[in-house]
């Protein structure tokens, strides 16, 4: 009996690892892709030449989106934009013009990104030159009229240049906070 114990327990302890280690190599593998197409990131629709209004309660447009194209993804309810351009409109205030190369709309549709040669551009009016603004990243949130980037930013405003890295916009009340590395310059014009 010793000696079928001897020969029969090396190869039961085997077995016991064998199964332990089959056991753990199901545990932490990750688990097998769906088949029902959920996990890839196809577009499940496109819109070329896409314009959409948002309008107030008076039925006044308070801004538009226009995009090249509009593709939206279902697996994560993205939806990006090529060449975006929205028009901010305030009420006795000059529209307000963002361009880019590529935008992003977020899940509620309250937040934009825009990336990409992105370009603001307040119109000029009633003795104000025209405003702009050029960075490379712009987060904006239309219907708060606040926009920010952690980027470099260059603002000209007639003979007025200012540079700067970050930048927080408030269109509500006009305000354009530069939020380190300042700089800037003002060339008046001669007088006769």
């Amino acid at each position: 009996m010793k000696d079928r114990l001897s020969v029969w327990f090396p190869a039961g302890l085997l077995l016991l690892l064998a199964l332990l280690t089959f056991w753990l190599d199901r545990v932490v593998q990750p688990p097998a892709p769906q088949k029902d197409g959920s996990s890839r990131h196809d577009p499940d629709y496109w819109v070329e030449n896409f314009t959409a209004t948002r309008m107030g309660s008076d039925g006044t447009p308070l801004h538009t989106l226009v995009a090249g194209k509009m593709t939206h993804y279902p697996d994560d309810d993205s939806t990006y934009l090529t060449r975006p351009h929205l028009t901010h409109y305030a009420k006795d205030q000059p529209p307000v013009h963002i361009e880019a190369l590529k935008g992003q709309i977020s899940r509620d549709g309250e937040h934009a990104y825009f990336t990409g040669a992105v370009k603001v551009v307040r119109e000029a009016v009633r003795g104000k030159s025209e405003l702009d603004m050029t960075t490379s990243y712009l987060h904006v949130i239309p219907d708060r009229e606040y926009a920010e980037t952690d980027r470099e930013v260059t603002i000209r405003d007639g003979a007025t240049w200012v540079t700067g890295i970050g930048m927080e916009l408030n269109s509500k009340t006009r305000i354009i906070r530069l939020l380190s590395r300042v700089k800037g310059q003002h060339v008046k014009s001669p007088h006769p």
